[in-house]
């Protein structure tokens, strides 16, 4: 099966990429995700955002971050999850390796679905985007959410099997085969080949691959 990609139709989705989850001094040990993350995440998407920007796609973020001050925003699930990250906080930023452009999108969310919580959907039909290339943290969270409630919505929603982290390998790998069934999962180099080839070209997606 092969998908086309049109980059004026296709955004690039960023989910949570920010100082907060990275930093390894607030959160339990989690080694295979820090691994994961700074040694193939950040690094595959270093690439893949300059090329994005140069064919013309989207390039789009969202991070956790409260609206009000005591974060009576969140939602019942950050409340549970002890996400309480202030707004306009260091926590709240993009960190400063993918960091985005000045005119890019940065939607602060409250809980684990981007569209539950923002007006991404309003804002893709707005700039007629109907593809989300969906990278960030954490598969098997926020990324899995996003990723089913894009599809549900009628958006072709392709994940980046190398540019997605959960807390453990293992739980990256069964995120992975769960939303397989939701849009096509695929490696951030096979995408960035395309765009920088100058041409949107077509993909010949792994359903079921696992990085």
């Amino acid at each position: 099966m092969t998908l086309d990609l049109e980059p004026d139709r296709t955004a690039l989705l960023l989910i949570d990429v920010q100082n907060f989850v990275l930093d390894e001094a607030k959160h339990p040990p989690r080694p295979e995700f820090y691994v994961r993350a700074k040694q193939l995440v950040l690094p595959n998407l270093r690439p893949l955002l300059p090329a994005a920007r140069v064919a013309g796609v989207e390039v789009i973020y969202t991070v956790m971050e409260n609206l009000t001050r005591d974060g009576r925003d969140r939602s019942l699930d950050y409340k549970l999850s002890g996400f309480d990250i202030a707004r306009g906080s260091w926590d709240a930023k993009v960190v400063s390796d993918v960091m985005e452009m000045e005119d890019e999108i940065v939607l602060p969310k409250t809980s684990a679905c981007l569209f539950n919580s923002t007006n991404f959907d309003y804002l893709m039909r707005n700039m007629g985007i109907d593809t989300i290339l969906c990278a960030g943290f954490l598969s098997d969270q926020c990324v899995e959410q996003t990723i089913k409630a894009g599809a549900s919505r009628g958006y072709r929603m392709i994940g980046l099997t190398d540019a997605c982290a959960a807390n453990s390998d293992e739980r990256h790998r069964q995120a992975l085969e769960r939303v397989a069934a939701y849009g096509p999962q695929i490696e951030s180099g096979t995408v960035l080949a395309l765009l920088t080839a100058g041409t949107a070209g077509e993909i010949a997606p792994r359903w079921s691959s696992v990085s």
